[in-house]
């Protein structure tokens, strides 16, 4: 497959301050490639040196193979298009799209096809003579991408372009993102501190954290098969438990937990018996009063302290009998189980190939 951006050994310091620490990755053309991690973990910072506007302290970058050292912003095959969107508000859509084009002293009838061209794949077919402040939020967003790709990069970066919308227009956005990737066919490169932006629209994601990359890998495998354990607390919810491996036997570990509960679970290779483990299970992966005929199930009684209504996303906050520690459990989407309260007690079961441990930090 063929590769559009590739980034070896690349490190960027400020003072001793080390940003991003000997990053290396490549990205396949046509990929939506997304960069997740929390504010501050040096996401924006390798973002800005593959588009040239930070200068690598070492390192390597290439776009289609070509070196990319002491190629100024300007020259590289890649577009930016930022948080807040930088239009300009006097001039019409189509002012905004053909502004780079004009620069670049093209035709003012090429000019003219290719605006339309681009509105029209971008869904705002028509567009063109509209002032910026006649938009929604979400054909701003359109209109700043088309912007970018209407000079046919071969990567269009994007820093955290959804930051600035509200909740719902967010969400619908993630949808036409991917869309708009999908139709247009160009490598896209996503910087965002969102999970659920990233599992949504992403191909591939890398997992950022304190200057380097914990996992790279699909959607899927990093939420169900995460590497470590900052991967499995970052991405997507997860109950965690503190305690000893007290015993390991193929690719399963026994583990007593502080609160002197027993729970089989899979392992995660770099595991071993009286090593203090970390426990993680995801809220959906707990059964509320499980069948007593299955079994191997791990089981315990919990006091539901609350309920959490979020239509589909509903769960309880409960916490295990004699024990402190609060858990989330979702609730299933049918109605078997709108009769619970807070107080009640029950049991809760799970699957020990739906948990992972890892070995503590501490």
């Amino acid at each position: 497959m063929e590769t559009d951006l590739s980034v070896r050994d690349i490190k960027k310091t400020f003072n001793k301050f080390v940003a991003v620490d000997n990053v290396s990755f490549d990205v396949p053309r046509g990929n939506f490639f997304s960069i997740l991690g929390p504010s501050g973990c040096g996401k924006t910072t390798l973002l800005r040196m593959v588009a040239g506007f930070t200068e690598p302290t070492s390192g390597r970058i290439e776009i289609r193979g070509k070196d990319m050292q002491a190629v100024p912003p300007n020259r590289r095959p890649v577009n930016l298009v930022f948080q807040h969107l930088a239009l300009f508000p006097m001039m019409t859509v189509a002012g905004n799209i053909a502004f780079g084009l004009e620069r670049r002293g093209e035709s003012k009838a090429e000019i003219l096809k290719k605006v339309d061209r681009i509105l029209e794949r971008v869904g705002l077919a028509g567009y063109g003579p509209k002032q910026i402040d006649q938009l929604s939020g979400g054909q701003k967003q359109r209109v700043a991408i088309a912007r970018c790709l209407v000079l046919e990069p071969v990567v269009l970066l994007l820093d955290e372009p959804l930051g600035a919308l509200d909740l719902k227009l967010r969400e619908q956005m993630k949808v036409e993102l991917k869309k708009l990737q999908n139709q247009v066919g160009t490598t896209f490169i996503y910087i965002t501190h969102d999970q659920s932006e990233a599992l949504v629209m992403s191909d591939h994601i890398a997992v950022m954290n304190k200057g380097r990359f914990d996992q790279v890998d699909t959607p899927q495998n990093l939420y169900n098969d995460p590497k470590t354990p900052f991967v499995a607390k970052f991405v997507g919810d997860n109950n965690t438990w503190s305690g000893k491996v007290v015993n390991c036997d193929a690719g399963i570990a026994e583990i007593e937990t502080e609160d002197r509960r027993l729970f089989r679970t899979k392992l995660n290779g770099r595991v071993s018996r009286g090593d203090r483990a970390d426990l993680f299970i995801r809220p959906e992966a707990m059964i509320i009063q499980p069948d007593p005929s299955l079994s191997g199930l791990n089981r315990f009684d919990v006091t539901v302290k609350t309920i959490l209504f979020d239509g589909a996303a509903s769960r309880l906050l409960v916490t295990p009998s004699d024990g402190d520690t609060e858990l989330l459990v979702s609730l299933p989407q049918n109605r078997q189980f709108d009769h619970i309260r807070p107080d009640d007690r029950l049991t809760i079961g799970w699957d020990p190939t739906s948990g992972i441990c890892f070995q503590s930090d501490e």
